[in-house]
C-alpha cells in the first residue's frame, strides 16, 4: 500500500536558481505572553489560526479526504493562568512546546526550517528520513523508533509523554491516534498532503511557527518560499509549453493526477500542457496502458515515472512504455535517484515543504534554456 501513495503523489519537485535553502537566520524576535500576532493563511485550506490573549485557537479542517470534520485546539503559554477548561472545550496545548513525535516525512522540514529538529523524540520508520540534521539526532539516540507506518507503539507514546503527536490519517479510522488522545496527549492531524495549492502545503509551516513560538521566522520562510515560486511562475508565462505525461503503472493501472490537483497546477505553473489539464477530481485518475498511450504517446515530456530510475527497467516492466514519444526522445525524469543515506526518498520528505524548488526544477526540464544558474535538485534524467 506504501509504495501505492507514494505513486500517487509521484509528479513533481524542486530547484533553486538562485538558492538551494531558504536562509533560517531570520532575527530572533522573542513574543510576549500576551502579544500573539495574527497569522494569516492565503493558500492552505486544511487549517486555520487565530490569536487570543493567551495564545492561538487553531481548527484542523478536513484532514483526509472526504472528512467534513474539524479539530479544534487552544494553544496556551506554559504560564498560562487559565489552565482548567470548560466542558466540550477545544483540547489545550501549553506553547511553546519543547517535545514533539512525528508521524510522516513531510513534517520533517518545517521543524528543521525553524531550527527545531532538537524536539523531535520519536518517529515511525526513521530509516525513511533524509535529512542530515535529524539522521544526525536519530544516530545519537535521541530519536526513538516508534514502528512502522500507521502501527505506532502507543505503549512507547505515553512512556515518552510528549507535548504533542503529529499524526496524520487516510481516512477516519486511527485507533492508535484515538488511545494516544485518550490517555491525555494531543494529536493534531496533519493534512498538508491533501492540499491542492503548492504553496499551501508550504503553508502548512506556520502552523509549526505558533506551536514553537517561531510566528515571524515561519512567516519569513514562507514569504521567501512564495516570492521564489511566483516569480518562477512569471517566468515560465513567456516560454513556450511543451505537452506533458506523468506516472507509471501499478498492478496494471496508470495512475495520475488530476488537472485541478496540486500536482496538475504545479505542471500548468510550469507552462506545461498537462495530458490531463481539463480533468478534475480528488484522489488519482486511473487508466490502462492502452488509453493512456492513445492520450499521450505523442507528448514531449514524461514527469516522475514512479520509482523508475533507468529506461532498462521501464521496457522490462512493460514493453508499452518504449512506444512513448518521451521514451523514445530519453525525455523521462525521475525523483527516484535522489534518495538519502538509508535510501529514502528525498521528494516524499521534502516536495510538499518546497514547491518554489519543485517548479524550478520542472522549468528547468521543460524550458531547458531557462534558469541557467539552476542546478535540478530532486529530478534527474532517468539512466539508461
Amino acid at each position: 500500500m506504501k509504495n501505492l501513495y507514494f505513486l500517487l503523489f509521484s509528479i513533481l519537485l524542486i530547484t533553486s536558481c538562485k538558492n538551494n535553502e531558504i536562509s533560517t537566520t531570520t532575527e530572533n524576535v522573542k513574543i510576549s505572553e500576551v502579544d500573539y500576532i495574527d497569522v494569516d493563511i492565503k493558500y492552505a485550506t486544511g487549517f486555520s489560526i487565530n490569536s487570543t490573549d493567551t495564545g492561538y485557537y487553531i481548527t484542523i479542517k478536513n484532514p483526509w479526504p472526504e472528512a467534513d470534520l474539524e479539530y479544534s485546539f487552544k494553544l496556551e503559554n506554559g504560564n498560562s493562568t487559565n489552565r482548567i477548561p470548560e466542558p466540550d472545550a477545544p483540547q489545550i496545548i501549553n506553547i511553546p512546546i519543547k517535545e514533539i513525535i512525528l508521524s510522516s516525512t513531510t513534517h520533517i522540514p518545517p521543524v528543521v526550517l525553524i531550527d527545531e529538529q532538537s524536539s523531535i523524540i520519536g518517529f515511525p520508520g526513521t530509516d525513511y528520513i533524509s535529512d542530515n540534521s535529524v539522521r544526525t539526532l536519530i544516530d545519537k539516540g535521541r530519536i526513538e523508533e516508534l514502528g512502522q507506518n500507521q502501527t505506532i507503539s502507543v505503549e512507547k507514546v505515553l512512556t515518552m509523554q510528549p507535548d504533542l503527536v503529529m499524526g496524520y490519517g487516510i481516512d477516519g479510522d486511527n485507533p492508535i491516534y484515538e488511545s494516544i488522545q485518550k490517555a491525555g496527549i494531543p494529536v493534531i492531524y496533519n493534512g498538508d498532503w491533501i492540499e491542492k495549492h503548492p504553496l499551501g502545503k508550504a503553508e502548512w509551516i506556520k502552523l509549526f511557527g505558533v506551536l514553537y513560538g517561531k510566528e515571524k521566522e515561519a512567516d519569513h520562510i514562507f514569504k521567501e518560499i512564495e516570492k521564489e515560486y511566483l516569480e518562477t511562475k512569471k517566468l515560465a508565462r513567456t516560454l513556450e509549453s511543451p505537452s506533458v505525461i506523468a506516472g507509471a503503472t501499478w498492478k496494471d493501472t496508470w495512475y495520475l493526477p488530476y488537472g485541478n490537483s496540486w500536482q496538475g497546477k504545479i505542471i500548468a505553473d510550469a507552462n506545461g500542457n498537462y495530458i490531463y489539464t481539463n480533468t478534475t477530481g480528488t484522489g488519482s485518475l486511473s487508466y490502462n496502458v492502452e488509453r493512456v498511450l492513445t492520450d499521450a504517446q505523442n507528448a514531449d515530456i514524461w514527469i516522475a515515472p514512479g520509482q523508475y530510475t533507468s529506461y532498462r527497467a521501464m521496457e522490462k516492466d512493460n514493453s508499452a512504455y518504449s512506444q512513448f514519444d518521451a521514451f523514445k526522445n530519453r525525455q523521462v525524469y525521475t525523483f527516484a535517484l535522489n534518495v538519502g543515506a538509508r535510501g529514502g526518498v528525498t521528494y516524499y520528505e521534502e516536495a510538499s515543504m518546497r514547491p518554489d524548488l519543485v517548479l524550478k526544477d520542472l522549468v528547468k526540464i521543460l524550458h531547458p534554456n531557462s534558469l541557467p544558474q539552476h542546478q535540478l535538485y530532486f529530478f534527474k534524467p532517468l539512466n539508461d
